[in-house]
C-alpha cells in the first residue's frame, strides 16, 4: 500500500514521547470544580477540559486522569479542584511535571469562589501557555512513531463487512511501518476465545488472552449484560457472535503481541489489545463498556495519539487531547450524517473502490490528521470525556509509555 509523504511535524516532549497536537489541559477533580474548569477554558482554542466527578477516590479514575495529563499531545496542564475532595490536584501537577511539562494547580475553596478562581484559571493559563510555546520543540515524525486506536460503537452489518475491515488493513499497514495499533472491547470478542489466541505472538501474549477473554465472559454473566444493543438488532445483527466477529475484523490480521490494561501503555511497537474490563472486587461499578466515549477515553490513556470510531449506526461524539476520526461503513449513514462522519467506506458494498484503495484512503486522512488537518468533530468542538469509577489493577505506570 503505497500512500502520500508519510512523514509530519510534531512536538517532542523531554520525557521522549512525540505528539501531533500541542494543548493545553483543564483538569478537574470533582464535580463541583466542573462549571469553574469548562468556564477557564471557555474561548480558548488550544484548551480542552477533562475531569472525574466523584467526590470519593478511585484509583482507576486517579491513574486514567494521570495518564491523560501526560498524553504526548498535551504541552501544558491546569488541576482544578474544590478543596475537600479525594483525589488531588496537585497529585496530577506533580505527576505532569515530572514527565517534563509545565503544570499548575489550586483550589477553588482558597481562591475566593466561582468569578475569583476562573480569573485565576484564565490568569494561569496565560503563563503556562507562554512556557509551553517557549519550550515546545517541533521534531519530525512517522508511521513508526504513530500510536492509533480503535473503537466500535453504534454497529450494524456493514461495520463487520467493510467498516472494520478497512480499519484492520490499516492497522496493519501502520504496524508493518513499526507503528504501533491497539484495539478494545474485549467484550465485543465474545465466542472467538480460540481465534483471538491463535492470534498470539508469543506463550506470554497467549497466556494474557486466555486470562483476559475468560474474565469478560464471567463479568458479562456476571451483571447478565452482553455488548449488543437494540441499535445493533435494527443494523442487522443478531446475535453477540455475530457481532464479535464484525468487531474483531478491525484488528487486521498481524500477531497480537499481548493484552494491556487502562492506562498502560504498550511496552513496544506492534498490535495490542486492551482490556478494560473491571477486575473482580468486592464492589462493581457497573457495566464495563458503559458508552462509546468511556472506551474511547480508555484508548487515548493508552497514548493513542488518534482514534478511529466505526459506526454502521451513525454517531456525532467526539474526544479530547486525541483526535478522533469517524468511519462508517454505510453510506446511507454517512450522507445522513456527512457533517460529522470522516470517512465512508461503504462506497467498497457500493462498487465504487476496493479494501485496499479505501485503506489507502484512509491511511492519508490518518497522516493528514497527525499533521495538524482537524477532524470533523474537531471542527465541531466536540470534546466528549468520561470517567468513571471502575476497579482493575494496573503495573506501574512510570516505567511504560515510551511508544
Amino acid at each position: 500500500m503505497k500512500s502520500m509523504n508519510e512523514t509530519w511535524k510534531g512536538y517532542l516532549r523531554d520525557d521522549g514521547r512525540k505528539g501531533i497536537r500541542n494543548l493545553i489541559l483543564v483538569v478537574y477533580t470533582v464535580e463541583c470544580a466542573s462549571h469553574v474548569a469548562h468556564k477557564i477554558a471557555e474561548g480558548e482554542e488550544d484548551v480542552q477540559v477533562i475531569g472525574f466527578s466523584g467526590c470519593y477516590g478511585n484509583d482507576y479514575a486517579s491513574r486514567l486522569l494521570e495518564s491523560l495529563a501526560r498524553h504526548p499531545n498535551v504541552g501544558a496542564v491546569l488541576s482544578v479542584g474544590l478543596g475537600c475532595e479525594y483525589t488531588q490536584p496537585k497529585s496530577i501537577t506533580e505527576s505532569v511535571r515530572n514527565s517534563g511539562r509545565p503544570s499548575e494547580w489550586f483550589f477553588i475553596q482558597e481562591s475566593g469562589g466561582t468569578i475569583r478562581s476562573i480569573d485565576n484559571g484564565k490568569n494561569r493559563l496565560k503563563q503556562l501557555r507562554e512556557i509551553m510555546v517557549k519550550t515546545s520543540r517541533p521534531c519530525e515524525m512517522d508511521l513508526s512513531d504513530l500510536v492509533i486506536g480503535s473503537e466500535c460503537g453504534g454497529s450494524d452489518a456493514t461495520s463487520g463487512l467493510v467498516g472494520n475491515p478497512v480499519v484492520g488493513r490499516l492497522f496493519d499497514y501502520v504496524v508493518d511501518r513499526g507503528g504501533t495499533a491497539i484495539f478494545e472491547e474485549i467484550v465485543e470478542l465474545i465466542g472467538l476465545r480460540d481465534i483471538l489466541v491463535k492470534r498470539s505472538a508469543n506463550a506470554v501474549a497467549s497466556q494474557q488472552l486466555l486470562e483476559s477473554y475468560n474474565k469478560a465472559e464471567k463479568y458479562c454473566h456476571d451483571v447478565r449484560q452482553f455488548s449488543i444493543s437494540p441499535g445493533n438488532f435494527t443494523g442487522g445483527l443478531t446475535t453477540i457472535e455475530e457481532k464479535s466477529l464484525g468487531a474483531y475484523a478491525k484488528s487486521g490480521n498481524r500477531p497480537i503481541q499481548g493484552v494491556i490494561r487502562v492506562s498502560e501503555c504498550p511496552p513496544h511497537h506492534g498490535l495490542w489489545l486492551l482490556d478494560s474490563v473491571p477486575d473482580d472486587h468486592f464492589m462493581q461499578f457497573g457495566y464495563t463498556n458503559p458508552n462509546d466515549t468511556e472506551g474511547i477515553m480508555d484508548l487515548i490513556s493508552a497514548g493513542s495519539h488518534i482514534v478511529l470510531f466505526i459506526t454502521g449506526r451513525g454517531s456525532v461524539i467526539g474526544s479530547p487531547i486525541a483526535p478522533l476520526i469517524k468511519v462508517t461503513g454505510n453510506s446511507e449513514t454517512y450522507q445522513k450524517l456527512e457533517d460529522d462522519m470522516d470517512f465512508n467506506a461503504g462506497r467498497i458494498l457500493d462498487g465504487e473502490t476496493s479494501l485496499d484503495e479505501s485503506a489507502r484512503e484512509l491511511l492519508d486522512l490518518v497522516i493528514q490528521t497527525a499533521g495538524g488537518k482537524p477532524t470533523k468533530p474537531e471542527q465541531l468542538g466536540h470534546a466528549e470525556y468520561f470517567i468513571p469509577y471502575k476497579h482493575q489493577q494496573t503495573p506501574d505506570l512510570q516505567s511504560g509509555c515510551r511508544v
